[in-house]
């Protein structure tokens, strides 16, 4: 009996012997993708930094701890030797999102910036589409594409692969092009009722909200009964209404009003696009613009703003002339400007009449010195110079230069109409973040043709506002950038360095992240962003983009109890 025991036990332990090296080396097996040690976290709440390690699994956040764990867990460590760990950022107006499958490259734009999330929409929007808006289909990869719904274009998007995420919103001047043309007139019921089942087939597919842009036809032919009730539609889906408001200067306070009258009308949310006080004479009204928002905030208004940290805003040139103009089309218009008489008129009005539309050469001091050409449409030896000084390297009077460029179809241009000190007081309110109101660019495509923000915005701000004049904590600036937006567009899966999170992570150094784009010199990528992840995978490595499509197309989900 006793030897049969010996037997017994002699046999467990060689079974011990054999087994328990298998499950040592089993746990040792690594459970992480990325091991990040050494990091100072900025989590995204605005709470002050503490120093940890983050470890990312399967695209989340898996682990967070003060004591760096057992190395071995993960594939890959990266010391982040003392640099900020944040959560990547929302650009809250990128605009165009088909350009990431069009021009994949134009991506670098946005994750050299640290952006890791795309918000898509203005006054147009990526849909709905008719036989008006997308005649000809978009070449995708040498492939043709035609799409009506969000629904078909999210399944694009998704087969092609995108390499940041993208959220949408539907545009109100795009479902009324849709159905309406650029027509300055009322809809019908009918066409009313087209334009509401658009905006909720939307709004089912997953937009996050309707948008808007007032200054530009057809937008600035809709008033305000007509954009409650497209509001209306996105009341059921807990979604927001955005605006590029329908005066950013002398009624400024009036075009948050009616901002405000929508998001109580259909009883959403409200966020004003790159809130602004446009104009020598209007600076004054941008604490009063402010104090006006955190009234109505205070008063139980769920009511937010972005900002783009540039004095000079971007637009057409062609909305330096009164928008009615374009009333019967751009094509009739700009044949009419063949006419000296309608020249001479219309230079009148926009000298004139400062008050009734939103008046561009008045916001500039009456100088076409302070409006600088930043697309090569009118000549790219033109790019970075003033409209005078490109006027006068045409022979040609400034008027005469603006007249013939906007009857060839236009040029974009950066007026300076604002100055730094509304910049700062907007950056100090609690309810304002960042965008760059710009699509994705690159300089093999676009070149010098585009405003410096497309490549700077982000980090100008932990640049200049955040590291050169302290105007802001970076704690702060990067709550800004990254929960305050999630949170606003119900984004509640990411936006802060937690457990559970989605991996949109930045590596930087605060010391030395740096925006290098200028007016003159646009197309330079921003410089310091040295890892970024977009849901767990690099997209940026040792300072290089990658080649990864690792974005998701972000469908807007209400949230159920």
């Amino acid at each position: 009996m006793i030897r049969i025991l010996a037997r017994a036990v002699l046999l467990m332990v060689m079974v011990l012997h054999a087994v328990l090296p298998q499950a040592a080396m089993a746990q040792k097996k690594p459970i992480w993708d990325y091991l990040i040690i050494n990091a100072r976290i900025v989590d995204g709440t605005g709470s002050p930094w503490y120093r940890g390690a983050v470890a990312v699994s399967g695209g989340k956040i898996a682990w967070i701890g003060v004591v760096t764990p057992d190395t071995k867990q993960a594939r890959q460590v990266i010391d982040a030797k003392g640099r900020v760990l944040s959560p990547g950022f929302v650009d809250f107006m990128a605009q165009d999102s088909s350009t990431y499958m069009t021009d994949p490259a134009s991506a670098a734009s946005k994750l050299t910036q640290g952006i890791t999330t795309h918000l898509s929409g203005e006054g147009g929007s990526m849909a709905p589409q008719s036989e008006r808006t997308q005649a000809e289909p978009v070449m995708i990869g040498g492939k043709p594409y035609k799409w009506r719904s969000y629904a078909e274009y999210f399944q694009i998007m998704e087969a092609v692969g995108v390499p940041v995420n993208v959220i949408h919103l539907v545009g109100a001047a795009q479902v009324r092009r849709a159905v309406m043309g650029d027509e300055d007139r009322k809809p019908t019921a009918e066409e009313m009722a087209e334009m509401k089942k658009l905006v909720g087939e939307a709004m089912k597919d997953g937009a996050a909200g309707l948008t808007t842009a007032l200054i530009y036809p057809p937008g600035n032919y809709q008033d305000t009964a007509e954009l409650i009730e497209l509001a209306k539609m996105v009341t059921p889906y807990g979604g927001i209404y955005t605006s590029h408001m329908r005066n950013e200067s002398n009624h400024l306070i009036e075009a948050i009003d009616e901002a405000l009258a929508i998001g109580r009308g259909a009883n959403i949310p409200v966020h004003i696009y790159h809130l602004k006080a446009a104009g020598v004479r209007n600076w004054p009204l941008m604490p009063e613009a402010i104090a006006h928002i955190a009234a109505a905030r205070a008063g139980g208004m769920d009511v937010t703003a972005d900002i783009y940290p540039y004095v000079r805003n971007g637009i057409g040139l062609r909305s330096f002339v009164p928008p009615s103009n374009f009333a019967q089309g751009s094509e009739a218009f700009y044949k009419r400007l063949e006419d000296p008489a309608v020249r001479a008129e219309l230079r009148k009005t926009v000298e004139t009449d400062v008050t009734s539309w939103e008046n561009w050469f008045d916001h500039v001091g009456q100088d076409w010195g302070n409006v600088l050409i930043t697309n090569g449409d009118a000549g790219a030896d033109l790019v970075g110079l003033s409209v005078a000084q490109a006027a006068a390297k045409r022979g040609k009077d400034a008027w005469m230069f603006v007249f013939d460029t906007i009857a060839a179809g236009g040029v974009s241009v950066a007026p300076a109409s604002q100055d730094e000190g509304q910049k700062r007081l907007a950056l100090q309110a609690p309810f304002v973040s960042v965008d760059t109101d710009s699509r994705p660019v690159s300089p093999e495509k676009d070149g010098e043709s585009v405003h410096p923000r497309a490549y700077g915005a982000f980090p100008r701000i932990l640049a200049k506002y955040v590291r050169e004049e302290n105007v802001l904590s970076l704690e702060d600036a990067i709550r800004r950038m990254s929960s305050a937006a999630c949170n606003r567009l119900g984004l509640y899966d990411r936006g802060r360095i937690a457990v559970g999170m989605a991996a949109d992570m930045l590596l930087f150094d605060p010391a030395t992240v740096k925006d290098n784009a200028t007016f003159e010199k646009p197309a330079q990528y921003s410089t310091g962003m040295d890892f970024v992840w977009v849901n767990g995978v690099l997209a940026i490595e040792d300072g290089k983009v990658t080649t990864a499509k690792a974005g998701k197309v972000l469908r807007y989900q209400r949230q159920q109890p």
